[in-house]
């Protein structure tokens, strides 16, 4: 199901135990269910906790997305659209992320990342828009924990069969998706009553 490539590279983050899980989701080379799943398979092994798997894995992913909000933030648009094919990143994605960005404002941040597509690119228009570091890393922090919870909880419970995570997961995105529009919609409410407050 996976290439020998992805096996080998799940295998190398994976012996380096906790560091590895960040590692491995810093750098983004494989997607971040794979290695939160197999995180899971790990801790069902008693190999690594389950906290400190979730820990492991906001703190990496956290990371990649600082880089990203860096590379929108020095780089500007320019710089993104030139390189960011190097990080699976394609003119389309970014279009999407700062349509969304420019029209929902900075809530997106953490609604996003349960959107498909949006979701690998939204920190990069926060970046460019240069929206405080700060607030930028705890909307993201509140948006990975559950879904590393989530991911890993599933690895955990399907053990050897971690590797047909996509299938077993698909249910579920839906919920997602309908929580991340509804905290879009609160978001924007609360936006717009606080603007109207302050007149």
């Amino acid at each position: 199901m996976f290439s020998n490539i992805v096996e080998t590279l799940l295998n190398f983050f994976m012996d380096l135990g906790y560091f590895g899980v960040a590692l491995g989701l810093m750098v983004e080379v494989i997607p971040s269910e794979i290695m939160l799943s197999y995180a899971g398979f790990l801790v069902a092994k008693n190999e690594i906790s389950f906290i400190g798997a979730v820990i492991a894995g906001t703190i990496g992913g956290t990371l990649a997305q600082i880089f990203l909000y860096w590379l929108g933030y020095y780089g500007g648009r320019p710089i993104v659209e030139k390189y960011g094919k190097y990080l699976l990143i394609k003119k389309s994605h970014l279009d999407k992320s700062e349509e969304w960005f420019q029209r929902y404002g900075v809530g997106v941040i953490f609604s996003a990342r349960f959107i498909p597509v949006v979701r690998h690119a939204i920190s990069i228009p926060a970046g460019l828009a240069k929206m405080p570091l700060g607030r930028f890393t705890l909307y993201t922090v509140l948006a990975i924990i559950p879904w590393s919870i989530f991911f890993i909880y599933l690895g955990k419970q399907l053990g050897d069969k971690w590797k047909f995570i996509k299938e077993y997961a698909a249910p579920y995105m839906p919920y997602f998706i309908v929580g991340a529009l509804l905290f879009i919609a609160l978001y924007i409410f609360y936006s717009l009553f606080k603007k109207k407050k302050a007149i």
